[in-house]
């Protein structure tokens, strides 16, 4: 839950990011952080959706 937590911070500071650099007109960084917060909002929304449906973190061996 923590590594989720981690990267769904990191995809709101690129969105944050994603504002202010096209304020500055700087499009190299944009797609930068464009594609930083489709991947790690992607692997947040989906570590958070895997938690909740399976009720549990990582497997454990029996």
């Amino acid at each position: 839950m923590i590594f989720s937590i981690i990267m769904l911070i990191t995809a709101l500071l690129c969105a944050v990011a994603i504002v202010r650099e096209v304020r500055r007109k700087n499009f190299f960084a944009v797609g930068f952080a464009g594609i930083t917060f489709v991947v790690f909002g992607w692997f947040a929304v989906a570590t958070i959706i895997s938690i909740i449906t399976t009720g549990g973190g990582a497997p454990t061996a029996h």
